[in-house]
């Protein structure tokens, strides 16, 4: 059993999830499935030109991108984790070098990263208020 599990007790309220936490793993998710296509668009288009030593080193690094960005929601709880975001937001948009297209796409991952932690913070504080004003709406009531 986990500890909040063992806490838990009949007729307690569960925790409200982030929103934040919620849309920047989805944007980070999204993020990661395309490096994996970059990589692999980098590998058929560009491995050509570099022979195979460059063709899987282009695919082996676009996948350690991917996978990195797989992993780091589960970080974006910690007080660091949203600094792990925007730092992964730097390679994405750098894969531009390899394939210029990408300029485009991490640019437009970089803004969905963006309004992902700034429209979750903002619901996350409105639904802090929510939640405030219906516990004080509770105990001014206790009938009901």
């Amino acid at each position: 059993m986990t500890k909040a599990q063992r806490e838990w007790r009949p007729g307690q309220p569960r925790p409200r999830r982030s929103i934040r936490t919620m849309f920047a793993s989805s944007v980070l998710v999204m993020e990661a499935f395309i490096a994996f296509f970059a990589a692999l668009t980098a590998y058929g288009v560009l491995g050509r030109d570099l022979g195979d030593g460059g063709r899987t080193g282009l695919f082996v690094g676009g996948c350690v991108l991917a996978a990195v960005l797989l992993l780091a929601p589960a970080v974006l709880g910690r007080p660091w984790g949203y600094t792990v975001g925007w730092a992964l937001q730097v390679p994405l948009v750098a894969t531009g070098f390899v394939l210029p297209p990408m300029f485009v796409v991490g640019g437009l991952s970089l803004l969905a990263w963006w309004y992902a932690v700034r429209t979750g913070a903002r619901l996350d504080r409105e639904n802090a208020a929510r939640d405030a004003a219906q516990a004080r709406w509770e105990r001014e009531h206790p009938d009901g």
